[in-house]
């Protein structure tokens, strides 16, 4: 499953999200505090139980979406078994139509064969659709929240209802996360050049004095770079 944490904190970042707050997933970078949008308020207001009816083993099921409409349950689960041996297909249709609505759950028998399907299979080309596979949050990722209640993940900016921290949409670094993790370098570059200057001077002070030695060549490049460029 997706790892995660949008704390915000250069220790515990991900780009992905591990449990689900809509105000964070509403946010590209996962530290919004206050929601941008009004689906984003009817997510956080709503209540949203996983279907207790849904059988199956969610560590092994995977969510296959932007099927093509035309595209076969035949060919999908002759695709898909190849990843590992299949124990539920299940096709999802429109109850009024009875047409595919272009998304499908699979459960393999194991969960090495699920993990392997999604390494495989995303953005797999099947009919002309390049397909999204993830792994079931309804069940592995606490307090989901689906599209129709303001949650999901993904959208389209047309829409002005993205959600962040999903395989498709991750998070983006906090801007914050790079002038941490810049100070951190410049840290322990410093150590370095410390631990390498007391090394140095054990190895090489018995023959000479270092201080001195290290006063006078510093005396010499001052000297050096106060010259002009005519006296040089």
């Amino acid at each position: 499953m997706s790892e995660t944490n949008s704390s915000g904190s250069a220790e515990t970042w991900s780009k992905y999200a591990k449990y689900y707050n809509p105000l964070k997933i509403g946010s590209i970078d996962g530290t919004d505090i206050e929601p941008h949008d009004r689906a984003i308020v009817r997510a956080i207001n709503s209540e949203y139980a996983p279907n207790k009816h849904v059988k199956g083993r969610p560590e092994c099921t995977i969510f296959v979406s932007r099927l093509n409409l035309k595209t076969t349950k035949e060919t999908i689960k002759d695709i898909f078994s190849k990843f590992g041996k299949l124990k539920r297909f299940r096709l999802v249709k429109d109850i009024v139509t009875g047409f595919p609505k272009g998304y499908a759950f699979i459960e393999y028998e194991s969960e090495s064969s699920a993990e392997e399907a999604y390494r495989t299979a995303y953005k797999m080309n099947i009919d002309g659709n390049a397909i999204f596979v993830d792994f079931e949050c309804e069940r592995l990722l606490k307090g989901w929240k689906p599209r129709r209640l303001g949650g999901g993940f993904g959208g389209n900016k047309e829409s002005g209802q993205l959600r962040f921290g999903g395989r498709d949409r991750p998070f983006k670094k906090p801007i914050s996360l790079h002038f941490i993790e810049r100070d951190r370098c410049e840290r322990w570059n410093d150590i370095t050049k410390r631990r390498n200057y007391d090394k140095y001077k054990r190895t090489y002070s018995h023959t000479f004095d270092f201080e001195d030695e290290v006063h006078k060549r510093q005396d010499s490049h001052r000297r050096y770079h106060s010259k002009s460029r005519e006296e040089r």
